[in-house]
This record gives structure tokens, sequence and C-alpha cells, in this order.
């Protein structure tokens, strides 16, 4: 599913006309995307949760050389389902 679909799918289930269900989606993921940038954690029960974690500097190989690079340390999105969208996949 993409963005598109995604919008599709929020109109049909909410009502809403897909102009204000693309503004919410946007206004969603810009919340969340500042939120995290911010180091908060975002929990939708039922769902899952977002957390930002901290990767350490670490030793890659570059696949067109073979050649060793080291990776920076840097921040990652890391999602954790919830139980009932764990449910619904199975």
């Amino acid at each position: 599913m993409n963005k598109t679909e995604l919008v599709n799918a929020i109109s049909e289930k909410s009502g809403l006309s897909k102009v204000d269900a693309k503004k919410a989606l946007d206004a969603t993921i810009e919340a969340m995307g500042e939120a995290l940038a911010k180091g908060d954690k975002i929990a939708l029960v039922g769902f899952g949760t977002f957390s930002v974690v901290e990767k350490g500097p670490r030793t890659g190989i570059n696949p067109r050389t073979k050649e060793k690079i080291t990776i920076e340390a840097h921040k990652a999105v890391k999602f954790k389902q919830g139980a009932e969208l764990t449910e619904k996949v199975k």
C-alpha cells in the first residue's frame, strides 16, 4: 500500500474527503517526525511503538570494491509492533 492508497482507505473508513484525509495523514507524519527528532517515544496502543535508537560506529564493506569502510554512529527509528497488530497479521 502506498500513500495514495492509504489516503483512500482513510477516506473510506472515516467518511472524510480525500483532501481532508491527506491533510490528516500529512499532519500525523509531520508530528511523528518532529517528536522522534526530539527523541520522544510514540506509543500507539494496539498498533506499536516508535522510538529512536543510537547506532554505534561499525565496519562495513563496500559491495562494489569490497573495501572495508567505517560507518559512522547515527540515530535510527525503531518500531515494535503491538500485540493487537501482531494478531491481525497472523
